[in-house]
């Protein structure tokens, strides 16, 4: 049994009605069908637009599919009753983009860590603070930082922040929705080495949602390749990353910035004396 499935899953939403027309629908997602298994990385990479991001969503039960079905530990994720889909949530958390707006900016740091623990735990106020600060430790931030508030925080912090939330309950999947997006290349290696040690020593799951082939390279062990809400290719292994054909898989792959400083001045270059697509290089 597959730690998540998902048959036929689709979403469309109303577009805003015009003074004269009729409300129209869009779709942001097509049927789409998948599964994850426990202890697997998946990537779901896409452009802005795709149907990646609405993906994730439905999958965390923050968006309802127009039709489809979820399986999430073979329990029926979306006609779970309120009781079901409590206990279940616990095995399923989320890390996003914006560090700074999923976290309260009331709360230190020892707060928002708690908040989930408290949710489904009983601890002595002694057991919680170890717990609190176990999960601090595993993502690399210390003791000191548990008083501060998020906004006392550097950008990378704040992730490890979201990261360490997410894992106090240790979940069987986390959903990494553009997890490192807004980070710096460094932030990212450093964050992207933290997740992959935290899959190992944890077995976690992970569905790896983002528009940057190179983090899904280090990261995940197959792929699905998303352009206007369908799903357009699969991979088995990312060893063969270069075999990908479609032209939105080749687009990705073409937008990966060359790794030394030398290359991405001949892009800037080239973007000034105004050559098409000046962000658009090849990597071998």
């Amino acid at each position: 049994m597959s730690l998540l499935e998902l048959a036929g899953v689709s979403k469309s939403y109303v577009k805003e009605r015009g003074l004269l027309g009729s409300a129209k629908r869009y779709a942001a997602l097509h049927p789409a069908s998948f599964s994850l298994e426990a202890g697997e990385c998946l990537g779901i990479v896409g452009a802005s637009g795709s149907g990646k991001s609405t993906l994730g969503k439905l999958i965390l039960g923050l968006e309802q599919p127009d039709e489809g079905a979820i399986r999430f530990r073979g329990a029926d994720w979306l006609n779970a009753s309120a009781a079901e889909r409590h206990r279940l949530r616990r095995d399923l958390q989320a890390v996003f983009q914006n560090s700074g707006d999923a976290l309260n900016p009331r709360m230190n740091v020892r707060q928002i860590v708690a908040e989930p623990l408290l949710n489904y735990e009983r601890f002595t106020k002694r057991e919680l603070e170890r717990a609190c600060l176990d999960a601090l430790e595993a993502v690399g931030l210390s003791a000191a930082e548990a008083g501060k508030l998020p906004h006392q925080l550097s950008g990378g912090q704040q992730q490890r922040l979201c990261i360490a939330r997410a894992l106090t309950l240790r979940p069987k999947l986390i959903v990494l929705d553009e997890a490192v997006s807004s980070l710096d290349r460094m932030l990212q290696a450093q964050i992207l080495e933290l997740l992959r040690r935290l899959r190992s020593e944890h077995r976690l799951s992970y569905l790896f949602i983002t528009h940057d082939m190179k983090a899904a390279r280090h990261l995940a062990d197959r792929l699905i390749v998303m352009d206007h809400g369908d799903i357009v290719e699969r991979l088995d292994s990312l060893t063969a990353l270069e075999s990908l054909s479609h032209p939105a898989s080749r687009r990705l792959l073409e937008a990966r910035l060359p790794g030394h400083p030398s290359g991405r001045k001949r892009i800037v270059e080239a973007g000034l004396r105004g050559a098409a697509s000046p962000c658009l290089v090849h990597i071998p």
